[in-house]
């Protein structure tokens, strides 16, 4: 059956409704489009109130206006470069390969595959190495441009495109992985077109224009809205995304994204996505946090960020009620790292942040953007709770070594002996660590961990090693069983306890047995 006669067909099924009955129903809705809406100074009113009436003479007003883009466009489409480079075969490896271990991932990062002129890999070019694609943009007249690190990583020779079609070389200023920024200075002009990062912050639901070289295609322009803010991928501590629904795709890389004001609200990074193209969920670089690490990158080449040395993590529901808290927020010191502020100034495992510089903090992420954002040697005060008491630290930070972040790893195993003590509800089996083969002289190590049990489903695995439980040291299986008897002789419903996982510390909440 073709598509005219499954529309007849479908036709023949409404015939309950009478010619008449249609007729009579398209009379009405027409009948209030006329009246309610029409825009003739001789207006009949059937809303039954001026109010009502008021409402309908400002929605036939902004019917009146004609909405599109053009204007806002023909500002900025100038400032909006396309990025080339060229890298050679032994970095361009790394941007080549096999991604098979990563398919099936619905995060789909731009830098994984650039995306040539037909959307393929980078390809190959003969002896001078491998070519890529982004975008960027100007941020001033004499050639400074911004685009994504991925974009630039690694790469022998930049090469960018304006929208006039003239190709400039461009050298690498500064680059920032943990934020994916890079600065770029233009050479050979001073009078470039340029945007203007937006001072405000993006609102849920404000049009977005995003603009950009998917696929080599050249300049591009999509348009949509602010989904979101705030938003976590999982690409680091600093993560701190907007989202738009803005068709972004390959090549975007570095590219902005503007609001109807012209102002550049975020640079586009990532995009969600099962198929490798756009379903509407893509992620930008606030313009906030562009502004603060663009000044770093072009001032001295780098970023420097404040440091507290601790490792911590989020405050879950199940922590909270362990330790007695009233709300499931803030960040938990899992392990002051030896000789770090943080420690020098008497911060303890086990103690909360909620606030600093009396800036609340929701939960570990937001404890490392804010401590990020000082410059190193600043002083800050930290609101801590600590034993259920709430208490002041004053720190000097230091600087955030390259090799370490502000949070707590929760992976890494060590090695221990079969043989130990049970813990049944728990279902751990346990043994001094001291006495356990590759294990450390402190603590008590958890030999075996049953499937399924309370203990595996909140991911303690074989090789732990049990530091604390409820706040007491432990030195032998025995005495985490003193201290879970202890918290049932206080009627409380879990137990926190304190792991130490390879290097990394961090808190789990366990359920206790009832009864």
């Amino acid at each position: 059956m073709d598509q005219r006669n499954l529309v007849s067909h479908g036709q023949r099924k409404r015939s309950l409704f009478s010619a008449r009955k249609v007729a009579l129903m398209a009379s009405v809705v027409t009948g209030l489009a006329m009246y309610g809406f029409s825009a003739s100074p001789d207006r009949i009113d059937v809303f039954g109130s001026a109010a009502h009436a008021e409402a309908a003479n400002a929605a036939s007003g902004a019917t009146q206006q004609p909405f599109g883009f053009a204007d806002v466009v023909e500002r900025v489409k100038p400032s909006v470069i396309s990025v080339k480079v060229t890298m050679k075969d032994k970095v361009a490896d790394v941007s080549n390969k096999d991604d098979s271990d990563e398919q099936g991932s619905p995060m789909e990062r731009f830098f994984r595959e650039f995306g040539g002129p037909n959307g393929e890999n980078p390809g190959r070019n003969g002896r001078h190495g491998t070519m890529g694609q982004g975008s960027g943009f100007f941020i001033s007249s004499d050639g400074y441009a911004v685009t994504n690190n991925h974009v630039v990583e690694g790469a022998d020779k930049v090469e960018v495109t304006t929208d006039a079609g003239k190709t400039y070389t461009a050298k690498v200023v500064g680059t920032d992985p943990r934020t994916d920024l890079a600065l770029i200075k233009v050479e050979g002009g001073s009078d470039f077109a340029f945007a203007k990062l937006s001072a405000g912050k993006a609102r849920i639901g404000d049009w977005v224009l995003a603009v950009g070289n998917p696929f080599g295609l050249g300049g591009t322009v999509t348009a949509g809205i602010v989904s979101a803010s705030g938003r976590d991928i999982g690409n680091g501590p600093y993560d701190d995304f907007i989202q738009i629904d803005a068709p972004v795709n390959k090549g975007n890389s570095g590219g902005p994204a503007f609001n109807m004001q012209g102002e550049v609200v975020g640079v586009n990074t990532a995009i969600y996505s099962p198929s490798g193209g756009s379903v509407g969920i893509a992620f930008s670089i606030p313009a906030t946090t562009v502004k603060n690490v663009v000044a770093q990158l072009k001032d001295k080449g780098n970023v420097s960020r404040g440091w507290i040395g601790v490792q911590v993590q989020p405050v879950t529901q199940d922590i909270a009620d362990g330790m007695g808290l009233k709300q499931a927020q803030g960040a938990l010191v899992a392990d002051p790292q030896k000789d770090g502020p943080a420690a020098k100034a008497g911060v303890e495992a086990g103690d909360v942040i909620t606030a600093v510089n009396s800036q609340s903090v929701k939960d570990a992420r937001e404890l490392a953007r804010i401590i990020g954002g000082f410059a190193p040697g600043s002083t800050v005060k930290l609101d801590v709770l600590r034993n259920g008491k709430s208490k002041v630290v004053s720190l000097t930070l230091g600087q955030l070594p390259n090799d370490r972040q502000a949070k707590a790893d929760s992976e890494g195993e060590g090695k221990g002996s079969s043989k130990g003590t049970d813990v049944p509800h728990l279902g751990l089996t346990l043994a001094p660590a001291d006495k356990a083969d590759g294990a450390a002289k402190e603590g008590v190590v958890i030999t075996k961990v049953e499937p399924k049990s309370a203990a595996a489903d909140r991911g303690v695995k074989k090789g732990d090693v049990i530091l604390e439980v409820a706040g007491k040291n432990v030195a032998k299986p025995g005495d985490v069983g003193d201290a879970l008897e202890a918290a049932r002789a206080d009627k409380k419903s879990s137990v926190l306890m304190r792991l130490r996982s390879g290097d990394a510390s961090r808190y789990v909440a366990v359920p206790l047995a009832n009864g």
